[in-house]
């Protein structure tokens, strides 16, 4: 059985009206893809679809936990995913992306992949910086051996010239 079968939803056969579909992600999922920044996870995902006439609303519920190397150190980092996404999805003549939440594809087809789309939405859930947290303590609970390496490289680093002098006129105005 093919990989995406199961986020493959069918709609030609459902009635007009609200449906629900419950759907979970694990590392095989992500293993699919070939540049991810997410290793592994654990995400569900509750798909509310509304069938209209020429239309289908997708409402997108995602919660679970992914997998990705910190900023920082470089170690495994565990990060909470959690948000919803709408997904516009009009039958036409053709597949066109009308923008980053409506898509159009053709009237004759039967179900609609959702994989790639999930795949986006939480990519698009992740934090700009992913480092590990702080203990209560304020201590980062980044790899210590790491941390001490970085900190060494800072001391022994000479700024650029360049960035000094810009500096200076910087504090002269």
């Amino acid at each position: 059985m093919d990989w995406r079968e199961q986020f493959r939803i069918p709609f030609s056969g459902l009635k007009f009206g609200v449906h629900h579909f419950d759907l979970k992600i694990d590392n095989t999922f992500f293993d699919h893809f070939e540049h991810t920044e997410i290793k592994s996870g654990s995400v569900e995902i509750h798909l509310e679809l509304e069938k209209r006439e020429r239309m289908l609303l997708f409402d997108f519920t995602v919660n679970g936990t992914v997998s990705l190397l910190c900023d920082r150190c470089g170690e495994p980092l565990d990060l909470v995913i959690t948000g919803n996404e709408r997904l516009i999805v009009k039958l036409g003549n053709e597949y066109l992306e009308e923008s980053e939440e409506v898509l159009i594809i053709p009237e004759t087809d039967k179900s609609f992949d959702i994989s790639s789309f999930l795949y986006e939405i939480m990519h698009l859930m992740l934090p700009a910086k992913r480092v590990h947290s702080d203990k209560i303590n304020g201590e980062s609970q980044c790899n210590p051996e790491v941390l001490k390496k970085l900190k060494e490289l800072s001391e022994h680093h000479s700024p650029d010239p360049r960035w000094e002098i810009l500096n200076k006129l910087r504090n002269n105005s």
